[in-house]
């Protein structure tokens, strides 16, 4: 919940830190990038739970941290690392468990941490690798202070990366590092995960977090409990059925009332992931029933094409996506598709930022379940 407690740190995409206010929500502008354009194509991920699935290339308080949008395929928001605290742009990823960020070295010329800047720094020798569906990155392991929307995380464990040659367009992407909110199950981190440190501390109201992720602007996670202001009806709650992810078990996927198909027992929520993922027979069903063409590794239909919603059937109920919904980008008439196939050691959809962006997802970690609602635009992030 959002109150006069709340701190919340802002930053635009070519600004720096907004102070932070305990009067609520500040908004900042930001610069949203041609999704045609060849660099923005590749801010297009494949994190979150890729390493794990085997994919192939203050007490009593809610904390709040304002995501960048960029071109809707991609939210990020600003941590701080060391003493004093060095701004760093980080993907809040609930598809890994790993906190890493870049040294110069594995920068690619942008934003990146300094130790030696660092009073509270603690050298390591673990070593840390970690494969993505974009490709990997390595480095070792440290600790230091990590700040995250005013909560503060003391000889935090985390990785300073300095390859990051394996990462596909890394030089593109306008963030740094990537933030994992999953289970310990899938951390190679020899310490805590950023969300059971946050729990362990007994700063947040609860042991939960929710994620806004708006269309054309800014998004929101809330630590320690859900923003009622942007959740437009009840919560549908459904059993993480595999903690290995934020797991639930899919009952089935239906196309209108013309398909359905059953064959694929989980879907993860996966904030790392920019589309919509799910198994190659299934995904080339979807798309020959709906006529779609395949131009340049997407998917693309007619904008006034009557197609039947896409629907993942979970908890008693079906979550709908209309052509609208899983629209990312608009080329004349033509709609290119948020939904992609991808070979997977273990078969699952993955439900990334289109599903998210017209269902806000509460996660909670106490009881290990997640709520599903629909989203709500009409608050305001000031």
């Amino acid at each position: 919940m959002v109150g006069s407690t709340t701190t919340t740190i802002l930053a635009a995409l070519l600004g720096g830190f907004v102070s932070p206010s305990s009067a609520g929500l500040l908004r900042v502008p930001i610069s949203r990038l041609d999704a045609r354009d060849l660099e923005a194509q590749g801010v297009q991920m494949l994190l979150g739970a890729a390493p794990s699935l085997g994919v192939v290339p203050q007490r009593g308080q809610t904390q709040d941290v304002i995501l960048k949008n960029n071109v809707n395929m991609a939210y990020y928001g600003e941590i701080l690392i060391g003493t004093p605290g060095q701004p760093l742009a980080v993907v809040f990823d609930t598809g890994s468990s790993d906190l890493w960020v870049p040294t110069k070295k594995g920068s690619a010329g942008k934003a990146f941490y300094d130790s030696h800047n660092s009073s509270t720094y603690e050298a390591l020798a673990t070593p840390f690798v970690i494969t993505y569906g974009s490709g990997d990155v390595s480095g070792i392991f440290c600790k230091d202070t990590v700040g995250i929307g005013g909560l503060t995380l003391t000889n935090f464990t985390f990785a300073e990366v300095d390859n990051t040659s394996g990462l596909k367009n890394w030089g593109s992407m306008p963030f740094d590092g990537v933030l994992g909110l999953g289970f310990q199950s899938t951390s190679r981190s020899p310490g805590l995960t950023v969300i059971q440190a946050l729990v362990q501390s007994g700063e947040l109201e609860k042991p939960v977090f929710g994620f806004y992720l708006a269309r054309d602007s800014p998004g929101e996670l809330v630590f320690g409990g859900v923003d009622p202001s942007h959740v437009a009806s009840e919560f549908t709650w459904v059993d993480v059925v595999r903690e290995a992810w934020w797991a639930v078990t899919l009952d089935s996927v239906k196309l209108g009332s013309i398909l359905s198909v059953s064959s694929t027992p989980m879907a993860i929520v996966d904030s790392g992931t920019s589309m919509i993922a799910g198994p190659q027979r299934e995904v080339d069903a979807i798309i020959a029933m709906i006529g779609a063409q395949t131009i340049q590794g997407m998917y693309v239909v007619g904008c006034d094409a009557q197609l039947p919603t896409l629907g993942f059937a979970f908890g008693g109920r079906d979550f709908n996506l209309s052509i609208q919904d899983l629209t990312v980008d608009r080329v004349g008439n033509l709609c290119v598709l948020g939904i992609q196939s991808i070979g997977m050691g273990t078969p699952m959809w993955v439900l990334g930022d289109i599903f998210m962006r017209k269902y806000y997802v509460q996660f909670d970690w106490g009881q290990r379940r997640l709520g599903f609602a629909l989203a709500s635009a009409s608050a305001n992030l000031v």
